[in-house]
């Protein structure tokens, strides 16, 4: 399967064709981007997938110790998806995603303290120890959870954005799930419950291409998933999901649309993941070149470039901005293993029981 290069329909991008980050292939659009978000706020888009591949790198060493225990899924090759769209939305607007969910929580600021704590089962960590790798939540950055059922977390995203349309808020509900989720019934029912009340529901497919160890070609009937937005009168738009620009540019104009005019959209990010499904999958199901052009076109390689391009950040910068992360990535493994265990009266703390 070749690296994904051209959006299949129109995108934000402008013609529709998504190239490789590079000064010299720079749509117009992207240029008013990158005018738009300045060197500071771009070198932190960077800087933030930087953090996200170095605290996958961390958590699959610390597994394979057996610091970590239970599932764990990567998100190494995803990182321009959270980098990108969380920096086009505001501090209350919701959150949901599937269990991939590491790279969604550190993109939206969480410390990747009480994440690695969590991944420990400390009591320090976001959800107490008690959620794991697949359960991150946070009230404080509205991050309604990662959730473990696949496509589980649809209909509760759903219900986020139902209570900004009652309310009458600005806000808007991204709806993070994998390629996986859309033959599941829930994705289908709250597409159709969106469109029919007009909620401020971004659905976005996050197409790694494969679902557990199952190439998408072989469990979808229709591979342009934004076709499934016409059956529910809906907008669909297609996104090169290892183009930072692009994918920042998406959910920028989406919410703002959204936030005057409520109404739902399907977004489907054309991604890839570097690892297998989970940290026990090996990945034998996919050749060895097809993991190797993917690498080439690698979100954070892109983005680096392209800084560099513009006279915004040298080599001496670059290693500087990846040492500062790797020791920020240290300190969350150094708070974890210094945090405590829950105490066992913890049990039955936040168990709802009618």
């Amino acid at each position: 399967m070749p690296p994904i290069a051209v959006a299949e329909k129109k995108t934000n991008g402008g013609n529709g064709k998504a190239k490789l980050l590079s000064k010299k292939t720079l749509t117009a659009q992207q240029k008013e981007a990158i005018k738009q978000l300045g060197r500071d706020k771009l070198i932190g888009m960077f800087r933030a997938m930087n953090l996200i591949r170095s605290f996958e790198r961390r958590c699959e060493q610390m597994y394979q110790q057996r610091k970590i225990g239970g599932f764990l899924h990567l998100y190494m090759g995803q990182e321009a998806l959270a980098g990108g769209m969380l920096s086009a939305i505001h501090s209350d607007d919701y959150v949901t995603t599937s269990y991939r969910d590491h790279g969604i929580a550190l993109a939206l600021g969480i410390s990747p303290n009480v994440l690695m704590a969590e991944l420990f089962g400390k009591v320090t960590g976001v959800s107490r120890g008690k959620g794991g790798s697949m359960h991150f939540f946070s009230k404080e950055y509205n991050l309604l959870g990662g959730h473990g059922i696949v496509g589980g977390q649809i209909p509760i995203g759903l219900g986020a954005a139902f209570r900004a349309k009652y309310l009458g808020t600005d806000q808007v509900s991204l709806i993070f799930l994998g390629d996986g989720a859309v033959n599941q019934g829930s994705f289908h029912e709250c597409l159709n419950m969106a469109s029919i009340w007009k909620l401020p529901a971004i659905f976005i497919i996050e197409n790694n291409q494969y679902g557990m160890g199952t190439s998408v070609r072989r469990s979808t009937s229709v591979q342009d998933m934004t076709l499934k937005a016409q059956g529910y009168g809906m907008e669909g738009i297609t996104v090169d999901g290892m183009n930072l620009l692009d994918c920042y540019m998406v959910v920028r104009d989406a919410v703002k649309t959204r936030r005057k005019r409520p109404s739902p959209l399907l977004v489907e990010a054309k991604t890839y993941r570097y690892r297998g499904h989970s940290i026990s999958d090996p990945g034998t199901y996919r050749a060895k070149e097809e993991i190797e052009n993917y690498h080439k076109v690698d979100p954070i390689l892109q983005v680096r470039r392209l800084l560099q391009e513009l006279d915004w950040l040298d080599d001496e910068s670059a290693k500087a901005l990846e040492k500062e992360v790797r020791k920020e990535v240290d300190d969350a493994v150094t708070f974890a293993e210094e945090s405590p265990l829950p105490d066992p009266s913890e049990r039955e703390r936040h168990v709802y029981a009618p």
